[in-house]
């Protein structure tokens, strides 16, 4: 099989382009040097757990993809991110972890629901030897950074089986509605957003009272009701986008 041929079948998680399993022996004199949000200025949407929801809401629209309904915080109108400039994410905006956490991830450790620490080799932090940036690992052992990352991954490991938990009742239930978007900014340009879902305001208001119980006592009513409210971030965006001159955006 060609590497091409693995990439279709695999595809490579959002910003990630050479995943590597950390090691003390192939990864011992490797660091990682400071960097910014530069790897994130192409994404127009970004993934998300249910414990950023409260966050994300008061910053992006919360959506629902099509292909298994996993939440995204809408972050731009085209393939552009409108909060990362300059390599900097916009001051006071809420950063999603899947953000935060990068280049770090955990990847499948050949078991179910058994996953190892991995670093983005791809990555331009990323470095083998030298003396810029912190170690990956210290004496042999995972270094403060390291700790620190995986403490991290684990959390947000967490928290992801939180939300598959959360998507599989909204679907169950029937929630979601498929929604495309025709956007027009005050400057007269156009863009078309779709292959997302939304909850709806209406089925979810006709659930039945057992579900009502059930979903207030899991937190659930609270998660439909901020991806509900975030909807209305649309017109932030929108004067966001008015900021990209019209030659930039064409590119």
């Amino acid at each position: 099989m060609t590497d091409t041929d693995q990439t279709r079948r695999h595809p490579m998680p959002l910003f990630y382009s050479d995943p590597q399993p950390l090691s003390s022996v192939a990864h011992a004199d490797w660091r990682l040097k400071a960097g910014a949000f530069e790897f994130a200025r192409d994404a127009h949407v970004v993934p998300l757990v249910v414990a950023e929801f409260i966050k994300a809401s008061r910053w992006y629209p919360i959506l629902f993809a099509t292909d298994g309904a996993a939440p995204v915080a809408l972050v731009g109108l085209e393939r552009r991110n409108l909060f990362v400039a300059d390599g900097e994410w916009t001051a006071g905006a809420y950063v999603p972890a899947y953000v935060r956490r990068y280049p770090f991830g955990f990847m499948n450790a050949g078991r179910p629901d058994h996953f190892a620490l991995a670093i983005d080799v791809g990555s331009d932090r990323v470095a083998q030897g030298g003396e810029e940036g912190e170690p990956l690992f210290v004496a042999g052992k995972p270094g403060p950074l390291t700790q620190q990352a995986l403490e991290f991954c684990d959390a947000f490991q967490d928290e992801a089986a939180a939300t598959t938990a959360f998507c599989r009742a909204i679907l169950e239930k029937d929630l979601l509605v498929d929604r495309r978007a025709d956007v027009t900014t005050p400057d007269g340009r156009r863009f078309a957003i779709e292959g997302f879902r939304l909850i709806d305001p209406a089925k979810f208001a006709a659930l039945d009272a057992e579900t009502v119980v059930d979903w207030h006592a899991r937190g659930w009513l609270g998660l439909a009701q901020f991806h509900l409210a975030s909807l209305d971030r649309f017109a932030e965006l929108m004067a966001l986008q008015t900021q990209v001159p019209a030659a930039q955006a064409a590119e």
